[in-house]
């Protein structure tokens, strides 16, 4: 059974339920690694050294424009699937649990102490496997403080997630969103 993720080991013979580890040694090691060059060098930096952060983020694989922003204090669990394209934006505290790709569009915001959370656990297999999805946040799309992504949802362009709400669905585009489980609000009229 072959697996997208990488260095993801299968649980049945890993046995992470025991001990055992869910990730190669390789990829361990390469999240370890980013974990102090980031502590050390780029979580607790100035706000205006986006560019130190997404150089960093880069080094250790992300694929970042250059105009994008990184706000400090962001967690980025393991850059290589991060894509972040042009003028989007991580607040202060976002966490990036990018176990799959996350991708932010042109423009796209998530703001302060949001979490995009890529994976989660098949709760019916014995071994708690694994199960990563990606993540896309649309053009211009806003996703307000402390509200939750889940894994496999797609934000559509121009979708507002309204602060706290909680999606583990698909947003339709220029809509807004709110609540847990998030539902629609209204549709979005942006000014020109």
């Amino acid at each position: 059974m072959g697996n997208a993720i990488a260095g993801l080991l299968d649980t049945r013979q890993s046995k992470p339920l025991k001990g055992g580890p869910t990730f190669s040694l390789r990829h361990r090691l390469h999240r370890l690694a980013w974990w102090f060059v980031w502590h050390g060098l780029g979580a607790w930096t100035p706000v205006a050294a986006h560019g130190w952060r997404r150089l960093l983020l880069r080094l250790f694989g992300a694929r970042i424009d250059r105009t994008a922003r990184i706000y400090p204090r962001v967690r980025v669990w393991y850059p290589p699937n991060l894509f972040m394209e042009a003028h989007s934006c991580l607040g202060r505290d976002v966490d990036c649990y990018c176990v799959d790709l996350i991708r932010l569009g042109e423009h796209a915001i998530v703001s302060q102490g949001a979490r995009l959370c890529g994976a989660t656990h098949d709760i019916d297999d014995p071994h708690f496997r694994l199960v990563a999805r990606p993540i896309v946040v649309g053009r211009r799309a806003w996703i307000a403080a402390e509200a939750f992504v889940g894994p496999g949802v797609v934000v559509g362009d121009g979708a507002v997630l309204g602060a706290r709400a909680v999606a583990f669905s698909d947003l339709e585009p220029m809509f807004v969103y709110a609540g847990n489980p998030a539902r629609l609000l209204r549709e979005r009229y942006p000014v020109e």
